[in-house]
């Protein structure tokens, strides 16, 4: 008999306990008891929960109407405004005033399940935390509307009431004690609805001056979709993002079978214009200032709704210099600083000033009539015209360290590829100094172009600015964008020039505190980023204020230093031939304070454009600004680096000359000849035109010697050529020569039979017949070698001109589907399609 070895199944059998097996009795008792008290818990949870909500209604019911408002304090701590007026901003309606179509829309865009659930949406519930897990973080919430309303109802009581549980039991309490169609109600009438009213009445007669029962679908879908974000959403504020909300709504009421297709596209076409009539209901001081710190402190504070900011109860902290705000608000109700005109939509505008120290701003004007409509137009992004010259082709020349402003750059009529922009005085080449000066467009374009287009891109994108796909081409150096810019993005770009050039972040906040007194936020701090070298910097206030001083800006001048760019756009309006203007800038700096001023129309027309170019502009920053800064020191700027003397561009090769152009019949070709030009390796390249086509092209490159062929041609058309030297050694080409012309006889020509003449007697001359040759001036200039992100541009590309006027620094809105003008001093009209691309 073997013995067990040690740690065998039989040993440990010997020496362990026998293990008991449970029956399928006692699993069976042993289950039921864990359920029966898994639902006894959850009973005498759901009766605590009901209970507490119970207890919340009834002790703090009176908070429905009561909220403490939050105060908002200037830059010495002195109270300015309150967010909430409580006595005029609300105005109730009874279920039976509300259209059921508005219930409807509010309900399919809120809470689809509003009618199946008895105040949480498990169903909701669970699939937001399914979609929370697979973003990994919180991207949609599960609260129903009444529990938005159980939120919304105590929102001055302890921070704890908006716990998620606490927040269910207000829920679940209020749906035990309540109709749906009272908590619908109740909801609709407390929701805020932006521009400081609460309720779909109040927002119904802010918005669009009607009644509830007056509503029309487009106009309901309006309402249904701000409660999300109301500051966002409300069409007096943002028009376009209000449009594409109401969108959202419509296509989830077609989804859900509440109306038609044909009804959902007719409502969604609608474009919102607001109410002659409108009454701003908060009353407060600094409309356009106030909404922008709200604006602001919603961004910082991204956890709490903009109904919770204003009746928080919070004290906000601002950098309001009311010297500033006032001088600002005096200026621009003075209706003698604007255009008149010709009917009741007037000529607007848009101020903003910073400290460029610390980026604190310091004063917004958000339109002539902010107060009434509301559309802050401080962040409407327009076309900049000249005034982006500076940011994105002579700021990065000169932070290259190949430019100064003593460097002379080329100011003849060229093309760059299909692009040809003119300016009236586009000849001789002048000093950079003077192209910014005069506003020069021609000089602009080339210096770009000789930069490269990222290089110029990569430093106004250091300044804040972004850009589509279709800016990457050479109008964006006169302020051709698809997009535009905002008077907030100019003050805070040019602000880097007058900081030596060191980039602060502008801010309207210094602090947020709540109730109790304790910081929930504060402003960091900015240290500023580097975006561009301290000469570069200096050489550019050197320049911009030589355009203060004697050039397009010197309605800008006051009685302390001043530096700063004119920028002009043309109505870029099809069909319409006239000088007007769209866009008029003025973007400038004292040591001090940066301001950038915008003049327009909020929708241009032949009937409303701009008369006047970019003085009217620069007239306001000086009144204001001498009203703003006084009392103030008058300090002055770095001292520029000195500069060299002027370099001059490289000699041109010597235009060709002897240039001319035969038809043969009898061999069908054109032949070409012209004499060499002077130097060793020379090129030639040969363009020709069509008489119908609208551009010369080239046709013959890099011939070697001084004739050429042309047999690519037919009967009865007439062609154009002329020819342009090039020196490889040297990178530089001739002017174009003199342009000939050659006429095609229509009809073929027949030969007759060769028979042998007599032979001529001495002094007799026989000259072939040959069709006369037409000789011309040349059409235009040759284009010298691109720099960097440009394609060869053929010389002599034609474009559309559109004659300006004054120093009209011309771009205009491309995505208006309208030329873009182009520069101060000769208006030519631009098609941004026709940009030089970057591979």
């Amino acid at each position: 008999m073997v013995a067990d070895k040690p740690g065998s199944r039989s040993n440990s059998r010997n020496t362990g306990k026998k293990k008991k097996k449970r029956s399928p009795r006692k699993w069976f008792f042993g289950l039921f008891f864990t359920v029966v008290i898994a639902i006894i818990c959850g009973i005498i949870g759901y009766l605590l929960i009901i209970l507490n909500g119970e207890r919340i209604l009834s002790e703090n019911a009176e908070k429905f109407v009561i909220g403490e408002p939050s105060v908002i304090y200037d830059a010495n701590g002195v109270e300015v405004a309150q967010l909430v007026d409580q006595q005029n901003n609300r105005d109730s309606a009874d279920y039976s005033e509300i259209p059921k179509q508005l219930i409807e829309a509010v309900v399919a865009t809120e809470d689809q399940r509003f009618y199946e659930h008895s105040g949480i949406d498990l169903w909701a519930i669970g699939r937001a935390l399914v979609k929370d897990v697979i973003a990994r973080s919180a991207v949609e919430g599960g609260s129903t509307i009444t529990q938005q309303l159980a939120k919304n109802m105590f929102l001055t009581s302890d921070k704890t009431f908006f716990r998620k549980a606490t927040e269910a039991s207000i829920a679940v309490a209020l749906e035990n004690k309540m109709s749906k169609e009272e908590i619908i109600t109740m909801y609709l009438n407390r929701i805020y609805m932006g521009k400081g009213v609460y309720g779909v009445k109040a927002a119904a007669k802010l918005y669009f001056d009607k009644d509830l029962q007056d509503l029309e679908l487009w106009e309901m879908a309006t309402l249904a979709g701000m409660p999300k974000a109301p500051s966002r959403y409300n069409p007096l504020s943002n028009p376009e993002l209000s449009k594409e909300r109401r969108g959202v709504v419509l296509q989830l009421m077609y989804d859900q079978g509440l109306i038609t297709q044909s009804e959902m596209e007719e409502a969604k076409a609608v474009d919102y214009v607001a109410p002659d009539n409108i009454e701003e209901t908060d009353n407060n001081a600094y409309p356009a200032f106030i909404d922008y710190v709200v604006d602001e402190a919603l961004k910082v504070m991204p956890d709490i709704t903009e109904d919770e900011l204003r009746i928080g109860g919070y004290s906000i902290y601002t950098t309001l210099n009311q010297q500033a705000q006032k001088a600002v608000e005096e200026e621009f109700a003075d209706d003698s600083n604007f255009e008149s005109s010709v009917d009741d939509q007037k000529v607007q505008g848009a101020m903003v000033i910073m400290d460029h120290s610390d980026g604190a701003i310091q004063a917004i004007a958000g339109g002539r009539d902010y107060v009434r409509k509301g559309l802050n137009r401080a962040q409407v992004q327009r076309q900049p015209g000249s005034a982006f010259k500076p940011i994105v082709s002579y700021g990065p020349a000169l932070e290259s360290g190949d430019y100064t402003p003593s460097t002379v750059l080329e100011n003849d009529q060229r093309c760059f590829g299909s692009y040809c922009p003119k300016d009236a005085h586009g000849a001789t080449p002048v000093t950079m100094l003077k192209a910014v000066e005069e506003s020069r467009n021609l000089p602009a374009v080339w210096m770009l172009n000789q930069i490269g287009l990222s290089t110029g891109m990569k430093f106004a994108e250091k300044l804040g600015f972004e850009f589509e796909d279709q800016d990457k081409n050479l109008t964006i150096a006169l302020g051709g964008m698809t997009k535009g810019v905002t008077p907030l993005q100019m003050a805070t770009a040019y602000s880097a020039f007058a900081n030596d050039g060191v980039s602060v972040e502008a801010h309207a906040i210094v602090k947020i505190e709540n109730r109790a007194k304790n910081a929930v936020y504060k402003f960091k701090g900015s240290k500023g980023e580097r975006v561009m070298k301290e000469s570069t910097a200096s050489y550019m206030t050197e320049m911009l204020q030589a355009v203060v001083q004697s050039g397009t800006g010197k309605k800008a001048a006051m009685n302390r230093p001043v530096a700063g760019k004119t920028g002009t756009t043309q109505h870029g309006l099809q069909g319409f031939d006239s000088s007007a203007n769209r866009d008029v800038w003025f973007v400038g700096y004292t040591p001090q304070w940066t301001a950038a001023v915008w003049m327009g129309y909020d929708k241009t027309d032949e009937q409303h454009v701009l008369k006047n170019s970019s003085g009217q502009a620069a007239a306001m920053f000086s009144k204001v600004m001498t009203k703003a800064m006084e009392g103030m020191e008058k300090g002055s700027f770095s001292q520029a680096p000195s500069t060299p003397e002027p370099t001059p561009t490289p000699t041109k090769l010597a235009e060709v000359n002897g240039f001319t152009a035969n038809f043969l019949p009898e061999e069908m070709k054109v032949q070409l000849s012209w004499n060499a030009a002077p130097g060793e390796g020379i090129t030639y390249q040969i363009f020709r035109k069509e008489a119908e086509a609208a551009s010369f092209e080239p046709f013959l490159d890099s011939v070697s010697g001084t004739t050429a062929e042309d047999i690519n041609i037919s009967l009865g058309m007439t062609y154009q050529y002329y020819v342009v030297a090039y020196d490889p050694a040297t990178n530089s080409t001739s002017d174009p020569s003199a342009t000939v012309t050659v006429e095609i006889p229509e009809a073929e020509l027949e030969f007759p039979e060769v028979t042998p003449e007599p032979t001529p007697t001495p002094g007799d001359t026989v000259e072939p017949e040959i069709p006369p040759v037409v000789t011309e001036p040349p059409v235009e200039t040759p284009v010298e070698t691109p720099g960097e992100g440009t394609e060869t541009p053929p010389p002599g590309t034609d474009s559309e001109e559109q004659p300006d006027q004054g120093d009209a620094d011309n771009g205009s809105d491309p995505a208006a589907g309208s030329e873009i003008g182009v520069g101060e001093g000769d208006g030519i009209g631009i098609d941004t399609n026709q940009g030089v691309a970057v591979p």
